[in-house]
């Protein structure tokens, strides 16, 4: 499971460190994880929790329900992970962070990896995200149970973006969110299905036309289904600042 000299490695802190690989040990990002093309590594919080029994949390100061990891323990756990000479950004996967973005994967992808933190229960205490700097990161506008499965979600959109990962060179470009606008439709054999038919610019050998309807698609699903991105796309145009780093 670990290539600890790969180039671009993903070490994962979490209470269920039987959840990696998991999908990550599949298709593209499995295949070229087994050939060392990057690595990854799955830590027990666990390990440096408190007392015979490894606590790991503590009820809320200041009242309230659920349990909320303790500082002392995760701020151990990272500093195993990653020394201060790591480096790595270190993320924590929290519904509260900043959206993740194409332009963010991008980035992380083309860096030396990861430090991932998965929380649970209530949360993680304040001081261990100052006090470590960690980078809130959200996948979505939802609560999951916990951080493994959107580390899985960032993880995989890093790996396929590592050179030699994709077959083609081209499927990392032209592809929703790398611009202002989500793909254009798909199609391939049979021609004809169910009465419905493959557009006949695609069979009809003209590659700029091609081009130019799959462009105009891409537009018109955008305007559909997500205007703000056109929107955002103008407002960054304009030099107001209204891009991905003011969202919330």
């Amino acid at each position: 499971m670990t290539a600890p000299f790969a180039p671009w490695r993903a070490t994962i802190l979490t209470l269920y460190p039987e959840m990696f690989p998991g999908p990550l040990g599949l298709s593209l990002a499995g295949t070229a994880l087994a050939r060392g093309a990057w690595g990854l590594e799955a830590r027990d919080i666990r390990e440096h929790g408190i007392g015979r029994h490894r606590s790991v949390d503590d009820t809320p100061a200041g009242g309230g329900a659920g349990m909320v990891l303790r500082c002392d323990v995760l701020a151990a756990a990272i500093d195993a992970a990653a020394p201060v000479n790591d480096p790595r950004p270190r993320l924590l996967m929290s519904p509260r962070g900043k959206p993740l973005t194409q332009a963010r994967v991008r980035s992380l992808s083309a860096g030396p990896g990861v430090m991932i933190v998965c929380g649970r229960f209530e949360g993680v205490d304040e001081r261990v995200i100052a006090g470590r700097t960690l980078e809130e990161v959200s996948i979505g506008d939802y609560v999951l149970s916990g951080g493994e499965i959107a580390a899985i979600t960032l993880v995989d959109a890093c790996v396929r973006l590592l050179p030699g990962v994709m077959g083609h060179a081209a499927s990392g470009t032209e592809e929703s969110f790398e611009g202002a606008s989500l793909e254009y439709p798909h199609y391939t054999r049979p021609r004809d299905w169910e009465g419905r038919a493959i557009p006949a610019v695609l069979t009809g050998g003209d590659h700029g036309a091609v081009a130019r309807w799959r462009r105009a698609e891409s537009e018109r699903i955008t305007l559909e289904r997500r205007p703000d991105l056109i929107a955002r796309a103008a407002r960054d145009e304009d030099g107001d600042g209204g891009g991905e780093e003011t969202r919330r």
